[in-house]
């Protein structure tokens, strides 16, 4: 049985050896668990994944050959699991979301909290409680222009204030083989090159001509190795609307790795705040200050953001606004320390351009950020490293 998931993880192209796939047909030849697919998960990532790096392919192609076995945990945490089945996702028309009345930050975090004083049972399609497929500023499969999303998969309307659920963020794989190089030439731009070191690399053209004026007798000419000097700073919005352009963002990520010698890159959700990571699987127990992160680099790294800055205008602009967790202080007055502390920065944007005038959350960083958004195309590579090269 398991030969055919050994071919699946090397299909997927992980470096799983069968030393390794025998050691885990060892493990369970000894009942080291017990006959369960979460155990067999765990047990199979340890006996065969030698890189936390490839724990994102492990999980993509464990999926595929299990043909869709969840194994993730319940993070609703307080909200019980009848309160929010999906046996209704409501759409609805353009003049009837119109109808719908948005609420003010304070009355929509006061009403929750009555909210959970108050429901005792399961409600679905309605326009108060917390359920499913109502108008509610509570719940999932729902719509309010201004809600707070719970127990819902993924985002569907984009404007949710609050996400009540636990989830779990994939690191974008550095590793990817582009289809194509104009990234890479567009990041070229940016680099700048200067002689320096000791002399450790060969100077053909020098040591050709050299030999030849010296009848043939071998003369090695080397010159100082050549060094990337510019140095980048590189912060990428994760998880949320960014899954939609993970395969694009991997692409740009991979590209500049191979191009930039002084690369750092970290991680956030939807605005910047305090803290940032670098991996997303520790994304809780291994936060870096952000403040750490301007005092640890000089201004000569360029910084370059990378997001969709599609979210809550709250989430910018409102203390206690992130998604996720109480902010002490809004997004926007991190924005400003980051590029205050770098002045040469640009921010990446991967949605299509023609709808950033419909988000007015992209609208508020583009303000916060000089108008130096860029769209992920060729052309605004090039645009964004024409203007850190000044």
């Amino acid at each position: 049985m398991l030969i055919n998931f050994f071919y699946t993880l090397r299909a997927a192209k992980l470096p799983v050896s069968v030393k390794e796939y025998l050691t885990l047909l060892e493990a369970i030849k000894a009942e080291v668990i017990g006959p369960s697919v979460d155990d067999f998960y765990y047990l199979a990532r340890t006996a065969l994944v030698k890189d936390e790096a490839h724990f994102d392919k492990f999980d993509r192609a464990f999926s595929a050959y299990f043909k869709g076995v969840e194994l993730l945990a319940d993070f609703t945490q307080d909200i019980p699991l009848e309160w929010l089945r999906k046996n209704l996702e409501l759409e609805l028309s353009p003049e009837d979301k119109a109808k719908i009345e948005k609420m003010g930050w304070d009355e929509l975090m006061e009403t929750l909290k009555k909210r959970f004083e108050e429901q005792k049972k399961r409600h679905e399609g309605g326009s108060k409680m917390i359920g499913t497929g109502g108008t509610s500023p509570f719940g999932a499969y729902g719509y309010n222009p201004q809600g707070i999303r719970i127990g819902q998969d993924k985002g569907r309307n984009r404007s949710a204030v609050k996400v009540w659920d636990q989830r779990a963020y994939k690191d974008y794989d550095d590793s990817l083989e582009l289809g194509t190089r104009n990234i890479k030439v567009a990041l070229r731009r940016l680099r700048r090159f200067a002689r320096e070191g000791s002399e450790l690399e060969l100077d053909l053209d020098d040591t050709i001509h050299s030999t030849a004026a010296n009848a043939g007798m071998l003369d090695i000419k080397m010159i100082p190795e050549r060094h990337n000097k510019v140095k980048v700073l590189l912060l990428m919005d994760v998880g949320g609307t960014m899954d939609e352009h993970i395969h694009r963002v991997e692409e740009l990520f991979s590209a500049t790795k191979s191009e930039f010698k002084h690369l750092e890159f970290y991680y956030f959700h939807n605005c910047v705040y305090d803290f940032m990571w670098k991996n997303n699987r520790r994304r809780f127990s291994e936060k870096t200050p952000t403040w750490d992160i301007i005092r640890k680099y000089n201004k000569d790294f360029k910084l370059i953001f990378v997001g969709d800055a599609t979210m809550s205008p709250y989430e910018i602009l409102q203390p206690g606004g992130s998604v996720e967790y109480n902010n002490e202080e809004p997004g926007a007055e991190w924005l400003q320390r980051l590029t205050n502390a770098f002045p040469k920065y640009a921010w990446i944007n991967p949605e299509p351009q023609g709808v950033w005038q419909y988000r007015q959350s992209i609208a508020i960083i583009q303000q916060l950020t000089h108008q130096r958004m860029f769209p992920l195309t060729i052309a605004g590579l090039e645009s964004a490293m024409r203007l850190l090269s000044k």
